[in-house]
């Protein structure tokens, strides 16, 4: 595998810690953005939040300088703010879309620029079994997440003659401190609709990412790859 220089946001907890440690197994140059504390032992951590465009500018100049042109950028930071729709304020619909799919965009477009002139990019973007098949309470995310495929469609019609491609991964129920804290009868229930009938690791979404950044999956581009167990077969 040809080694690149990777960003991955939020890469400070969770599936982006996980992304950052796959990553720098695999042989590559990894920073990760974090509003508080650090990525894995390895990688480059650097202060910024997807919503101020400002302080990503600096996270990008000072992952180039120190890494090289950012060759792969994994899109992963996002936020939950749940409940009923009829509950649900202007303000957490908002922020929801503002940072989970306004983020995406604005780290997106900041790579592109170096990918356009590098001829060569890999975009990921993290969404959700949700996104496509939808959740009770969570109308704001759903929606934050299934626009992700837009985008990735998208893009792959405006850059993937310059050898850019944008793929969407899109995780089930993933073992984190959220998921460890439902009581045993609710993780219980959820499993029973998971084909797979277990919840995934956050290495197992992050090997999918970690291959689609991969030269074998150069001809890959606009997909959307469930990492689900089968929970959202068919959406």
């Amino acid at each position: 595998m040809t080694s690149r220089t990777v960003l991955i946001t939020g890469g400070n907890r969770g599936i982006g810690y996980s992304l950052a440690e796959e990553f720098l197994a695999a042989g590559h140059r990894v920073a990760v953005t974090a509003r508080s504390g650090s990525g894995p032992a390895g990688a480059l951590t650097v202060i910024a939040d997807v919503n101020d465009g400002e302080s990503l500018d600096r996270a990008f100049a000072e992952v180039e300088e120190k890494l090289g042109v950012i060759e792969v950028v994994v899109a992963n930071a996002g936020i939950t703010r749940d409940t009923l729709v009829l509950r649900m304020s202007d303000e957490d619909f908002d922020t929801v879309i503002d940072t989970n799919l306004g983020g995406s965009f604005r780290v997106v477009k900041r790579a592109a620029k170096g990918m356009l002139k590098a001829k060569f990019g890999r975009i990921i973007l993290i969404s959700s079994v949700v996104g496509l098949y939808g959740s009770a309470g969570q109308v704001n995310y759903s929606a934050s997440k299934s626009a992700l495929v837009g985008m990735a469609r998208s893009l792959t019609r405006e850059l993937g003659s310059r050898n850019i491609t944008a793929n969407v991964v899109a995780p089930g129920f993933i073992e984190t401190d959220m998921t460890a804290a439902l009581p045993e009868e609710q993780q219980a229930e959820y499993k029973k609709n998971i084909p797979a009938g277990r919840f995934a690791s956050p290495s197992e979404v992050a090997k999918v990412c970690v291959w689609l950044a991969s030269d074998d999956a150069s001809y890959i581009s606009g997909a959307v790859i469930p990492v689900d167990g089968g929970l959202g077969m068919g959406h």
